[in-house]
């Protein structure tokens, strides 16, 4: 199992426990457990919405591609630890992780 803890929108932190074997990202998950993430591009790296803020493990993670970078340089609350949840697949390097939700809601 791979443990994250997620961080709302209003500070509160929740750890999620995920099957080590599951194909998704981390935006899929997060909407799975009932998060309120827009996603409005389902995935692709063209919207923004699922913006998280990596709080711990972000140098585990793989680099941002030049697309997800790219998407990330439109928003104003950017920083070095911003990430596209749609563009994180879940394995074992996320393992211990922290991620503040900072992307749009859904209504």
């Amino acid at each position: 199992m791979i443990n994250i803890t997620v961080e709302d929108r209003n500070g509160e932190r929740q750890q999620l426990e995920i099957p080590d074997d599951i194909s998704l990202s981390l935006m899929e998950v997060l909407k799975a457990s009932e998060y309120h993430i827009l996603a409005t591009c389902g995935g692709m790296a063209l919207c923004a919405t699922c913006h998280v803020q990596v709080l711990e493990g972000g140098e585990r993670l793989g680099n941002a591609n030049d697309q997800e970078l790219d998407m990330l340089d439109t928003l104003p609350d950017a920083g070095s630890d911003s990430r596209l949840a749609c563009q994180l697949r879940i394995d074992q390097s996320m393992d211990g992780a922290v991620f503040r939700i900072l992307g749009a809601t859904e209504e």
